[in-house]
């Protein structure tokens, strides 16, 4: 099963910017449809972005919509989310995995990356 190691998170302040970063081995993520999710505290998991295999099609959650960008280099089998303007409410754990999953029932979660946005 391929696996996946996200990285690039930490503290900003509002208004700031990070990229993360979404690692995965195996030979599958060229082909994938892949997505990136993210957990605040207390609440559940949810879906932020998706990315089509080659890249030309993306989709995004309204909350992030014209502030975060995802892309992917599939020749590095690595896919990125850029994320600009964060507010405090984007503070959470952000993960990568395949698109179409349900969350509730995925097993496959890299470590995540933490992103913390002060105010």
């Amino acid at each position: 099963q391929e696996q996946v190691v996200e990285s690039g998170g930490g503290l900003v302040q509002s208004g700031g910017s990070l990229r993360l970063s979404c690692k995965a081995s195996g030979d599958t993520f060229g082909v994938r449809f892949m997505a990136w999710y993210r957990q605040a505290p207390g609440k559940e998991r949810e879906l932020v972005a998706v990315i089509n295999w080659n890249g030309r099609s993306t989709y995004y959650v309204d909350s992030v919509k014209g502030r975060f960008t995802i892309s992917r280099d599939n020749a590095k089998n690595t896919m990125y989310l850029q994320m600009n303007s964060l507010k405090p409410e984007d503070t959470a754990v952000y993960y990568c995995a395949p698109d179409g999953i349900t969350i509730r029932e995925y097993d496959n979660w890299g470590p995540g990356t933490q992103v913390t946005v002060s105010s």
